[in-house]
C-alpha cells in the first residue's frame, strides 16, 4: 500500500434539532419536543472532537482546517452565543486556514433569519438558507414552516451583514409541480442573485413520509424540460455549473462541498455524523457517530459508551469506486495525480476500467486528466459500476 498525500481537512458538525420533520427528509433530524439542550450539546461536541483529535492524531497531526459546515436539522436554533463558544472551542483545538469557509444552513423563519449579523459576529462566513420553493402552497406540501415572503426577506438579509456568501437551496420535481411553476421559483431565485445556488430535484428517500405515501410527482420529460431550460437561465444570468446540483457566481463555490467531491479528508462530530480520514501509512478510515441525541448526550454525561458508533478502513478495492463516485459529481477535469495522491493506488490498478470508459466514450482524457462525458454523465451509475469489486 503506497503512503498518502494528505488532501485538505475539513470538519462537519451536525446539529439533529428541527422545528418539525419535513415528510421528504431522510437526514438525521429530531423534532423538537422542548427547549434544546444546547449549551450540553456543544459541550459534548467539544469533548467528541477532542476524541477524535487524540485518536487519529497520526492523521489531524498539524494539519489546518480549510472548511467547517454546520448542516441538521436546523443549527440556527442554536444561539449564536453558543455557536460563538462552539467554534472558538474548535479553534482552540486546531487551527483554522486564514481564508477558512465556515458555513452553517439556516431557515429562513424570521426568528433565525434575525440572528444572521450575529452568527457572522461568531465567526460564520457562509449562510445555507432553505427556501426549497417561493410558492405557499408547495412550501406547506413540503412541511417548511416558513412562508415565501419570508424566504425573500432572508436573502435580502444575508446580502448586507458583511457575510462572504451564502448559499439558497431550492427545489424543483414538487409534488404536482408544472414546468412553469419550477421555472418560476427558479427566476425568483436568481432575482434574489445569491452568490451560490444548490438547485436539485425532489428526491422520494425510503424511511420518509413520502415514500409511504408518494405523491404525484412530474413525469421524466418535465423533469428533463426543467433541468434543460433552468440550466439556460441560470448561465444566462452568470451562474456556473460546477457540481451536479450546485451553482455558483464565479470565485464563489462551496469549498466544503469541493472537498468532499475531490476525496479530501474531513472529521465529523455531533449526532450521526461522518468522518473520513487519510493517513501517511496508506490507511483511510471511515467513522460515524452515534446517531440518536439522546445516546450521543448519554456518551457526554454519563460516559456509557464513547461518541464513535462504526470505524473501518476503506480497503483498496473499495477505494477506485469511492473516489470516482465523489469526483464524477465535479464538471472539472480530475487530474490523474489526485487520484494516485489520496487513493494511494497506481493508476495501473484502474487502467483497465479506464479503457473501457474511454471506449464507450464515457471519459475523455489528457496527459494529466480526465473528464467524463455528457454521455458519461447519462451513464453515470454504468461507469462507477466498472469501478466496483464484485463480492
Amino acid at each position: 500500500m503506497s503512503t498518502l498525500t494528505p488532501p485538505a481537512l475539513g470538519l462537519y458538525i451536525h446539529i439533529p434539532w428541527c422545528v418539525q420533520k419535513c415528510p421528504y427528509c431522510d437526514f438525521n433530524s429530531h423534532a423538537l419536543k422542548g427547549d434544546i439542550p444546547e449549551e450540553l450539546y456543544i459541550d459534548a461536541l467539544l469533548e467528541d472532537l477532542d476524541s477524535d483529535i487524540s485518536k487519529y492524531a497520526d492523521s489531524v497531526g498539524e494539519r489546518v482546517l480549510t472548511s467547517i459546515f454546520i448542516g441538521g436539522g436546523t443549527p440556527s436554533l442554536i444561539s449564536p452565543q453558543q455557536i460563538a463558544r462552539l467554534l472558538s472551542g474548535v479553534q482552540q483545538r486546531v487551527a483554522f486556514s486564514k481564508d477558512i469557509e465556515i458555513t452553517m444552513e439556516a431557515n429562513p423563519g424570521t426568528i433565525e433569519a434575525e440572528r444572521f449579523a450575529q452568527y457572522v459576529h461568531a465567526g460564520v462566513t457562509r449562510i445555507s438558507i432553505g427556501v426549497q420553493s417561493f410558492e405557499q402552497q408547495k412550501l406547506e406540501r413540503l412541511g417548511r414552516i416558513h412562508g415565501k415572503d419570508e424566504a425573500v426577506n432572508a436573502a435580502k438579509l444575508a446580502h448586507t451583514i458583511g457575510l462572504n456568501s451564502f448559499n439558497l437551496d431550492l427545489m424543483h420535481g414538487l409534488p404536482d409541480q408544472s414546468i412553469e411553476q419550477a421555472l418560476d421559483d427558479l427566476d425568483k431565485a436568481i432575482e434574489l442573485a445569491p452568490p451560490h445556488l444548490s438547485w436539485y430535484q425532489l428526491t422520494i428517500e425510503p424511511n420518509t413520509l413520502f415514500y409511504y405515501k408518494t405523491p404525484t410527482l412530474p413525469d421524466d420529460d418535465d423533469l428533463w424540460d426543467i433541468f434543460e431550460r433552468g440550466h439556460e437561465k441560470l448561465s444566462a444570468a452568470g451562474y456556473v455549473q460546477y457540481e451536479i446540483s450546485g451553482y455558483s457566481k464565479p470565485g464563489y463555490q462551496c469549498q466544503h462541498n469541493l472537498n468532499y467531491w475531490r476525496f479530501g479528508d474531513y472529521l465529523g462530530i455531533g449526532c450521526g455524523s461522518h468522518g473520513k480520514l487519510s493517513f501517511s501509512d496508506g490507511r483511510i478510515v471511515r467513522t460515524t457517530k452515534t446517531k440518536h441525541p439522546r445516546g450521543y448526550l448519554a456518551s457526554y454525561q454519563n460516559m456509557v459508551k464513547p461518541y464513535l458508533d462504526t470505524e473501518h478502513i476503506v480497503a483498496d478495492e473499495d477505494r477506485p469506486f469511492e473516489f470516482f463516485m465523489n469526483r464524477f459529481r465535479l464538471i472539472e477535469a480530475c487530474p490523474k495525480q489526485d487520484f494516485v495522491n489520496t487513493t494511494g493506488l497506481p493508476i495501473s490498478a484502474i487502467q483497465q476500467t479506464i479503457d473501457w470508459a474511454l471506449e464507450m466514450k464515457y471519459l475523455t482524457e489528457t496527459d494529466t486528466h480526465w473528464q467524463i462525458t455528457e454521455k458519461g454523465k447519462l451513464f453515470l451509475n454504468d461507469l462507477l459500476e466498472a469501478f466496483m469489486v464484485e463480492e
